[in-house]
């Protein structure tokens, strides 16, 4: 009887906790990530639409889809700092984190 009742509370207990460490498949580890329509035009050469400069922000990460599609305009700085264009908007930001600085 008490194998049975510390079996029962084990699995209880299990499924109290199996929830909890799923994954959430709603959210990825890359935050900045192109819309999967989005990358799909991008993988297939095709320019992104007029609107995507609004979803980039000072302190945000630049996605490699996007930054594979730069061009480089201002060479590594001291500070580790390029500017980069991509479809008419410079983007100046740090060269190994890709983490935005500026847009104009």
């Amino acid at each position: 009887m008490k194998y049975l009742l510390t079996s029962l509370l084990i699995i209880y207990l299990n499924s109290m906790i199996s929830p909890a460490l799923a994954k959430n498949d709603k959210h990825h580890d890359n935050y900045n990530s192109l819309p999967p329509g989005l990358q799909k035009k991008v993988n297939r050469g095709k320019p992104l639409p007029p609107g995507w400069q609004k979803k980039l922000g000072k302190g945000d990460i630049l996605d490699d889809s996007i930054y594979v599609r730069g061009k480089v305009v201002v060479p590594l700085g001291r500070d580790g700092a390029i500017t980069i264009n991509v479809d008419g908007t410079f983007i100046k930001l740090y060269e190994h984190t890709r983490e935005i600085i500026d847009i104009f």
